[in-house]
């Protein structure tokens, strides 16, 4: 066996119909590469028997680590906790519904051997998507992309292979909201590409809805760029010279033909306008304080409960 070690990071929240099929799975394809492996699972505060099965699997396997937070932090904060605990020389963190296959680890694996630090996983297409999903995916890579100092890769999601070096930078960021698709791409290195079909979710139903996914969506975008409350000084100058230029116009207009008879309409129009661009660009800012008083808060990211499978001196 290969002196390298590989932690493999699962976040687990209410999965308790897939994990002996997750685990079956994953050893499988592990077994064909020339690599120790720890598998890091961290229970989000489920409501079934997921934590007592990860605790199971723990007992029958010294490479299974379990660590369970105190309640349900979110999946970015129980991917943070994974990595914190993360021995490996390289991690890779992967969903627990196996839509990601782990067959493509050997692929990744060698990526990485060839001394790339960062190997994206990256979805051939996403035709098994709705068209309103593939739509919307489309428009937020395009957005964030266009707005942020940083890429992220389009059709990538957190199953990737990171070098350690990598992990070291990550770790060393502080923000208490986290982005982990962002944040997963600030450091940067030299990363490859391999593409693959996702499967179809092996078991149990997903956590994410349009809701979910717009408010995650809203939550990388502030969380890289301040370019979205940048366009409120834009357009306020644009309306601003407009006003001016309209303003300009009456005068001279009242000035050689006469005052007309104002028009009602046109004046509601305007002012709900304004006051819906005002509106919207004060709950903007408002999401960038909010933002700024949670990390003055400073409260941790998350709390671990209990931890199975690791050495004694980390246990609570």
């Amino acid at each position: 066996m290969s002196t390298q070690l590989l932690s493999i990071l699962t976040p687990m929240y209410n999965e308790s119909e897939g994990i002996d099929f997750f685990f079956e799975t994953l050893e499988a394809a592990m077994a064909e590469i020339d690599i120790d492996y720890e598998i890091i699972c961290v229970d989000d505060g489920s409501a079934d028997d997921t934590l007592e099965q990860l605790q199971e699997h723990a007992r029958r396997d010294r490479r299974i680590k379990v660590l369970a937070l105190s309640r349900n932090f979110g999946k970015e904060a129980a991917m943070t906790a994974a990595l914190d605990h993360a021995t490996g020389d390289a991690v890779l963190p992967i969903d627990a519904d196996l839509q990601d296959p782990p067959e493509l680890i050997t692929q990744m694996v060698d990526k990485w051997r060839e001394g790339y630090t960062v190997v994206y996983a990256k979805r051939a297409s996403r035709k098994a998507d709705s068209l309103l999903k593939r739509q919307t995916a489309q428009w937020f890579y395009k957005l964030f992309n266009r707005m942020s100092e940083i890429d992220i890769p389009e059709n990538v999601g957190d199953f990737r292979l990171l070098d350690r070096r990598a992990v070291d930078a990550i770790r060393q960021l502080p923000e208490k909201d986290r982005f982990m698709k962002g944040l997963f791409c600030w450091p940067g290195f030299k990363h490859a590409v391999i593409e693959f079909d996702r499967q179809e979710r092996a078991q149990g139903q997903t956590k994410f809805n349009y809701w979910r996914l717009w408010n995650f969506a809203l939550s990388g975008i502030t969380s890289f760029s301040t370019f979205p409350i940048r366009i409120g000084i834009y357009l306020g100058l644009t309306v601003a010279f407009l006003s001016f230029m309209y303003g300009s116009f009456v005068i001279l207009k009242t000035i050689f033909t006469g005052v007309d008879v104002p028009g009602y309409a046109s004046l509601l129009v305007t002012i709900l306008f304004i006051g819906g661009i005002q509106l919207f660009f004060l709950g903007l800012l408002g999401e960038y304080v909010g933002r700024i008083y949670k990390e003055v808060k400073n409260r941790p990211i998350y709390l671990v409960a209990e931890k199975w499978g690791f050495d004694e001196r980390d246990q609570p």
